[in-house]
């Protein structure tokens, strides 16, 4: 009978304890897209951006701190670096949340199936996203 009732109990911990995980992450994952609103929309202005040669306002929509370590000169080596015009497609990851930044990875797509994945972090700037930091992903 005690091992009925051991097993029984702990059936029903174990029971709360799955519900209690299931909620915790179904709240974050809620709350990770909420906050994520916004994003997708820049990501898209930036490429615009610079696809249409207006490497000034691509540069515009970076965060102050990121103007203050990477300036303009900088700035244009990078993307030059990245040889954008060999892509025609993105596709978006998941975002992750990191020290309240969201982290998410662009990749980018040519025709020819070559891929570049770049981690894009962005930090809210008086309501407004912005971006934080561009970095290669190693391959």
């Amino acid at each position: 009978m005690d091992t009925a009732l051991v097993r029984d109990i702990g059936t029903k911990a174990l029971l709360a304890g799955a519900g209690t995980l299931l909620l915790y992450w179904t709240v974050n994952a809620v709350k990770l897209v909420l906050s994520a609103r916004g994003i997708n929309p820049l990501i898209k202005q930036f490429f615009t951006q610079v696809a249409s040669g207006r490497i000034d306002a691509a540069y515009l929509l970076t965060t102050k701190n990121y103007r203050v370590h990477v300036n303009r000169q900088q700035f244009i080596r990078f993307l030059a670096g990245l040889q954008l015009n060999r892509y025609r497609n993105l596709k978006s990851g998941r975002p992750r949340i990191q020290e309240g930044n969201v982290i998410l990875t662009v990749k980018l797509k040519a025709e020819n199936k070559d891929e570049l994945p770049l981690d894009f972090t962005f930090t809210k700037v008086d309501d407004q996203w912005k971006v934080e930091r561009i970095t290669r992903v190693a391959a």
